[in-house]
């Protein structure tokens, strides 16, 4: 392969690579964690971390492969960091820290003809540019200066073992976007766990690393120097460098003899123009990175299935609650409950004591006179019992909405998990709806509308007899509906009124008409009210939008993690012809 196909192919590697890592990210995104599961604080961290890792880092820079490399100077508390970017550099352009912890932002040096490589849309991107000191933990300062070779940009960056919190947070973060490690000790301090605890993660993840021994008296250096070395190769990283910087004098600016960091200015100078080099480094941390982010994102994927199954067994509690209180709510709509109080007794206004039927079945010769007697102030009294149906199903539907929303409430309140989400929820789960009320009043009408049009429709040739006639579709209709409501079994109260409503329709519409009639209301009507109770129940056994969960957030991880590992396996295949990563 030659040259430039060989640079052709590594171009269309980069270019897939950038992509899979951007679906990688969204996938994670995806993949929320909100239950409170045993284990699941560790691995939100962990998503946390492999999200900000992506777009602090490898996201930019797979994006600007052939940026300036990044050496971010990092290490422990009083190692002399400051004064160490301060002699590289060769003037002063970060202030180093008298207390302790100190707290400024972090300061990027690069060469003033390399800035557009560090601008807001780069590296570290929640990081807001500034160009003057500031102690603001969200800003970083960035200094051009010409002292600075191109090719190479020096970042200071807080300590990693600082008392503060947020210093401690902010180094990790920019060490994680480092293309190279100046991790910085002293004789005092090189032996400390915490700053080990982040070179094993360096080493873990292949990013270069060089240590610089800072701050060791000079009679010591060579001695301190071998017993780091050993500690380096024990540790995974023997073949990193190991600089020793002697104390010394120094001066008002903040400054070493120049000579105590001339090896380490020689290093990154020679890095600076030896782009092969440079590219190297950046492959290697590039690439241990993306291979440690796939492996981190099985574990979350199987977390997030978890929280899918752990949603499916709080769906199938409440699930299982309203089921209860609906069968309980369509046995109420068909076993007489309701035909008590002012439906009852305007129910029995309306019927009368069977002179409405006795009118209806009188000879011919009597019809006329029987039924001008009988139906005067029927029709306002029809629309009385109409009212009462609908105040009646409504009241019954809001509290069996209040009482399925309390039960499922308890139940999930008896989880762990379940108990978070009630608590953290939009709305009062404990409860109904705000608007069950209108929705239930609003279905019960057209309920009552849609047996005025069944009556109508499925009359036949009675329309035109005086028997429907004198009756009316509005009077039918509610006869219809309490009938309905008073099913087979009907409290005494109410039994012979009920048994005159039947009559009524029979009458009226034929028997057969009659039974179809009483059929179809009745599935109509559990229906209406099945529905209503679910769309209450859907408050909680559809919660992707509340707790954005993927059904195939899982699935969709791994396929993520396994198209990157593709390409890095397809890429070390290539590497004696020029591939990478």
């Amino acid at each position: 392969m030659t040259a430039s196909h060989r640079g052709q192919s590594d171009e269309i590697a980069g270019s897939q690579m950038l992509t899979e890592m951007v679906r990688l990210r969204g996938a994670l995104q995806t993949a929320a964690l909100p239950l409170d599961l045993p284990g699941v604080a560790a691995l939100r961290e962990h998503r946390q971390e492999v999200i900000d890792q992506l777009e602090d880092y490898v996201i930019p820079r797979l994006m600007s492969m052939d940026a300036p490399l990044l050496a971010v100077v990092g290490g422990s508390t009083g190692a002399g960091k400051s004064t160490l970017v301060n002699t590289l550099v060769g003037h002063r352009v970060t202030t180093p820290g008298v207390l302790r912890p100190t707290t400024r932002s972090p300061v990027l040096v690069h060469h003033p003809d390399e800035g557009q490589w560090f601008g807001q849309d780069r590296m570290l991107p929640d990081l807001k540019r500034v160009s003057h000191p500031t102690n603001d933990h969200d800003c970083i300062q960035l200094v051009p200066t010409d002292s600075v070779p191109k090719g190479v940009a020096i970042l200071d960056a807080p300590d990693v073992d600082s008392v503060e919190e947020r210093n401690r947070i902010l180094a990790g973060q920019l060490l994680s976007a480092a293309d190279l490690w100046l991790f910085v000790t002293s004789a005092a301090r090189y032996s400390d766990q915490v700053p080990w605890e982040y070179l094993k993660q360096a080493a873990e993840r292949s990013t270069a690393v060089a240590i610089v021994l800072d701050r060791t008296p000079p009679d010591v250096v060579e001695t301190v120097s071998g017993h780091l070395a050993r500690m380096m190769a024990a540790r995974g990283l023997k073949d990193s460098p190991l600089f020793g910087v002697a104390e010394g004098p120094v001066t008002d600016d903040g400054l070493l003899p120049l000579a105590h960091v001339a090896e380490i200015r020689g290093w990154l100078e020679a890095l600076a123009a030896d782009t092969v080099a440079r590219s190297a480094i950046v492959q290697q941390t590039v690439g241990g990175s993306i291979r440690i982010l796939t492996r981190r994102v099985y574990p979350i994927a199987d977390a997030a299935e978890e929280q899918l199954i752990a949603i499916g067994d709080l769906a199938t509690l409440v699930e299982r609650q309203y089921e209860i209180v609906s069968k309980q709510q369509l046995t109420t709509t068909s076993d007489g409950t309701l035909l008590r109080g002012d439906l009852l007794t305007r129910w029995q206004e309306f019927v009368g004591s069977g002179e409405l039927i006795r009118s209806l079945e009188a000879k011919v010769g009597f019809v006329r006179e029987r039924l001008v007697n009988a139906i005067k102030g029927k029709p306002q009294q029809a629309e009385r019992v109409a009212v009462a149906i609908e105040t009646g199903l409504e009241t019954l539907v809001v509290e069996h909405g209040e009482q399925a929303a309390a039960r499922a409430a308890a139940a999930w309140r008896a989880t762990p998990y379940g108990a978070q989400l009630v608590e953290v929820a939009t709305e009062d789960l404990s409860r109904a709806t705000r608007d069950l009320r209108r929705r239930a009043d609003a279905e019960i009408q057209a309920w009552q509308a849609e047996l005025q049009e069944l009556v109508r429709s499925e009359s036949g040739e009675a329309r035109t007899s005086t028997r429907f006639l004198a009756v009316g579709v509005r009077g039918l209709a509610v006869t219809l509906a309490v009938v309905v409501l008073g099913g087979e079994q009907p409290p005494a109260a109410a039994a012979d009124s009920l048994r005159l409503g039947a009559r009524l329709l029979e009458t009226v519409v034929g028997p057969g008409t009659a039974g179809m009639l009483r059929h179809r209301a009745r599935e109509s009507l559990e229906d209406r009210i099945r529905a209503l109770l679910a769309g209450e129940r859907n408050r909680y056994v559809a919660p992707a939008d509340q707790w954005q969960l993927a059904p195939d957030a899982g699935e969709q991880l791994r396929a993520a993690a396994r198209r990157v590992d593709d390409l890095r396996y397809a890429a070390t295949m290539q590497k004696g012809t020029g591939g990478h990563l």
